[in-house]
């Protein structure tokens, strides 16, 4: 089918009365474009009954409109419209008719509307988003048509939407052998003779290997053909070598085209036991993965294939190599850009099943659509490399339950029946799942402790208990029943902070695979030491790779209750875990995880926040510290600070201005991190790491000068090779510095944007999870010294002028070439 993109011209106006008696366009309503994220215009306020889930921002219910003509020789061909995600409750009418709903928000679904239009004629299609029940989400959904919308036109002998699949039989360096089955459908009613032609194209479009059959196809049949098609020096794919094919399908008749699809796909072979662990086309495969939610950033939950492009390839450069998309389908865009920058995927279906996190979540659905929803994960995702893994469910607390396992196999079941070549588990949290046996756990453990940490029993003080025993939470015997049903249908068993289970389980039960599915970023060092030795563990997904909205405080440093971490309050937005934050800056965590991952020998030098030195730090088990990379600290000369060294090496030297502070253990042995106490004095840090007396790298963090400019540079646009849209965005990073062009990271400011010429101001802020302009806004705050504008480029080709003003009067000026 010819896929249209429906990207411009849609109206668009918030309900105002859900019982309209004249079906019609508001006056007020405006005209925007796709994707569009109706969540990020509200300003987030501390009364939202969405609280901090969403950062304290309403749902509402949303409406779009869009005038599309359909030609008069389309009466009889089949048309679709194929929406990639509309958060959430989507219910589509044409010319005022319903034609379609979806109760998912991350689902791709398709709706026919071929009854339902007038050919020759504009119609209205309308999509009404109910999203103003809340709450329905357990972080920062978004809301409204925030992925792409297509109209799909096929003649009445066609191949189907995502009806190619393409699979890797077999594959060395000689030869390849790959599946093509392809699914064709006559909606005539007489016989039609058919010719169905299947060539592979490698990444500089030479034609490798094809293959022609006639096909004859019965009045009304839907029929699937299989090809088995011999690539000879096959470029595999894998996370070191993304290498990609594309499959190019054409249905003719009489020799003449009716229909073509394109496939992109990769040619990989997985394999997957307990003594070798995972293996991709025969190497041994550890993933150093990120969890990731969906939201992108300043731009909220509006999916751009520029953004999901710049996001992988950021968190590939800090050193993961796998993504897990918590906790609900990737979307198609960000496929794409794990398929060509070399990153693999764990898709996950849902987060929950039959039973609540939200008032109004999707379990209130899940029984008559979890079929339907994942028949459209799997069949998104099958001819895209990446994908490696599928999670049935996070943190379901009824699938130690005789019917949650029944749940759990019943999903597993129907992802085989789509899909034999990937592996499924579910993302499971020991202590979610003992339910109803918190309180006999919480006995147990507590009849175990020794006097000095002794609490009464009661099973409110769980959490207490959580945060210094959960190793000994996690080993329970109720987990252990409880994890034998939970595994019982799944190919991995996937551990969501059971570090614990780990080299135990892989004696007790030796064909059981473990994957760290979510894991404390503190805890890496722990976690990867024991991963590394540990054939039947997989790899680690921390919690998580890149900070997001929603969730708001989890991962805030506080020093009074109600600053951040559980009880974080307004004006908290952001939940502040990620290694890397909102706008794409590493932070400390992401470093240190590089050099624990053994991809960096150079140390990496950041500062405990020195006015809190005499204060106790509030935090929960995903912080390491409150620390910076930052030596500029001006009114605390003479003071004491912590100074943390991450560093591979056995041991790590600190200097202040060459002046030896010290030489500490480091290295696996110590975690990878050493402390040191020092008397602030402006100057410069150098930490040199050694390998018993081998150097083996150095770095230096210095004292800045006062603010004295702004710092504008247009990143580089990404070079996209399967590029599915059209999207130009421009992603500008703002810098405070000195007058040597440093970094200044303690005089923030506010800073005004005026953008004049051929873009759009999409998005401008910072990572401060606190931040007090609304992303839509000219105005931000800049946080240690840093902001981002994010503008979307016009069709014009104009230049464009960036002008951006500090609080300070510092002026700086950007003007990018069309």
């Amino acid at each position: 089918m010819i896929e249209k993109r429906l990207q411009e011209d849609w109206l668009y106006w918030m309900e105002q009365d859900s019982f309209a008696l004249v079906w019609n366009i508001p006056q007020n309503a405006r005209t925007i474009s796709l994707p569009h994220d109706a969540m990020i215009e509200n300003e987030a306020y501390e009364k939202s009954p969405n609280g901090g889930n969403t950062g304290f921002r309403d749902g509402g219910n949303y409406n779009y409109a869009k005038l599309l003509e359909i030609p008069s020789d389309a009466c009889d061909k089949e048309i679709y419209l194929k929406f990639e995600g509309v958060y959430e409750n989507a219910f589509v009418y044409v010319n005022g008719q319903l034609a379609g709903k979806n109760p998912y928000g991350y689902s791709v679904f398709y709706v026919d509307i071929k009854n339902y239009v007038r050919f020759g004629e504009k119609n209205e299609i309308r999509v009404i988003v109910r999203n103003g029940a809340m709450t329905n989400s357990r972080w920062y959904s978004g809301g409204g048509i925030y992925r792409d919308v297509y109209l799909c036109i096929g003649e009445s002998v066609h191949i189907s939407s995502e009806g190619v699949f393409v699979t890797s039989e077999s594959a060395d360096e000689e030869y390849a052998v790959v599946t093509i089955k392809t699914e064709l459908k006559n909606s005539k009613n007489q016989a039609v003779k058919t010719v169905l032609e299947s060539k592979i194209m490698d990444e500089e479009g030479t034609v490798v290997a094809s293959e022609s059959i006639p096909v004859t196809l019965f009045a009304g049949e839907e029929r699937t053909m299989e090809q088995r098609i011999i690539i000879a020096k096959p470029r595999l794919w894998s996370d070191l070598s993304p290498n990609l094919y594309r499959c190019e399908s054409e249905l003719s008749i009489d020799g003449t085209v009716v229909d073509k699809n394109v496939a992109v796909f990769g040619i990989r072979m997985l394999s997957l036991d307990a003594k070798r662990g995972l293996r991709v086309n025969g190497r041994p495969c550890k993933l150093r993965g990120a969890c990731i939610h969906h939201d992108s950033g300043l731009l909220g939950a509006a999916t751009y294939e520029d953004a999901q492009y710049r996001q992988i390839r950021i968190l590939k450069e800090a050193g993961f190599n796998a993504i897990r998309m918590s906790h609900q389908p990737i979307a198609p865009a960000m496929l794409r850009a794990c398929d060509e920058i070399g990153v693999y995927v764990m898709d996950e279906t849902f987060d929950m099943w039959t039973r609540a996190k939200s008032d109004h979540d999707y379990s209130m659905n899940f029984n008559e659509y979890w079929e339907k929803d994942v028949t459209s994960m799997v069949r998104k995702d099958y001819n895209h490399p990446s994908v490696i893994l599928y999670s049935v469910g996070n943190e379901i607390p009824e699938i130690g339950t005789d019917l949650g396992a029944k749940i759990c196999h019943d999903i597993c079941a129907k992802i085989k029946s789509l899909d034999q070549t990937r592996y499924t588990l579910a993302s499971i949290n020991g202590v979610f799942m003992a339910g109803d046996k918190v309180e006999q756990i919480t006995k147990d453990i507590i009849e175990n402790l020794d006097e000095s940490e002794k609490i009464s029993g009661n099973v409110n003080n769980f959490m207490t208990l959580m945060d210094s025993h959960l190793d000994e939470i996690v080993v329970h015997p109720i987990i252990t029943q409880r994890l034998e049903k939970a595994c019982a249908a799944t190919d991995i068993a996937g551990y969501n902070y059971m570090t614990a289970r780990y080299e135990e389980d892989g004696k007790n039960y030796p064909n059981r695979i473990i994957v760290g599915s979510e894991t404390y970023p503190p805890e890496i060092a722990r976690n990867w030491e024991i991963i590394k030795k540990s054939d039947h563990v997989i790899g680690d997904f921390t919690w998580t790779g890149w900070d997001y909205i929603g969730e708001a405080g989890v991962g805030i440093p506080a020093y009074q209750w109600g600053e951040g971490g559980f009880g974080a309050k307004f004006p908290s937005q952001l939940a502040y875990v990620g290694d890397i934050d909102l706008t794409g800056v590493r932070r400390p965590a992401s470093y240190y995880r590089e050099i624990v991952f053994g991809l960096q020998n150079r140390p990496y030098i950041t500062v405990q926040n020195p006015e809190h030195k005499e204060d106790t730090l509030i935090k929960t088990p995903w912080v390491i510290s409150d620390s910076q990379p930052c030596w500029t600290y001006p009114g605390k000369e003479g003071n004491q600070v912590i100074v943390e060294v991450y560093s591979a090496g056995t041991e790590v030297e600190l200097y202040l201005d060459d002046s030896l502070i010290g030489r500490k253990p480091c290295g696996s042995e110590n975690e990878y991190r050493a402390l040191f106490e020092v008397t602030y004095e402006p100057g410069q840090l150098k930490a040199v790491a050694y390998d018993g007396d081998r150097k083996i790298g150095e770095s230096v963090l210095n004292t800045t000068g006062d603010l004295k400019q702004i710092a504008l540079r247009a990143e580089a646009l990404e070079t996209i090779k399967y590029r599915k849209t059209t999207d130009r965005l421009l992603f500008v990073p703002i810098t405070l510095c000195d007058e040597s062009g440093n970094l200044v990271m303690h005089q923030d400011q506010k800073v005004h944007v005026t953008v004049e010429g051929g873009a759009t101001l999409l998005g401008f802020g910072s990572g401060n999870p606190k931040p007090a302009y609304n992303y839509i806004q000219e105005m931000t705050e800049t946080f240690y010294g840093r902001a981002l504008l994010i503008l979307k480029k016009k069709q014009d080709q104009q230049d464009i002028t960036i002008k951006i003003t500090s609080e300070s009067g510092l002026q700086s000026e950007l003007i990018v070439t069309a």
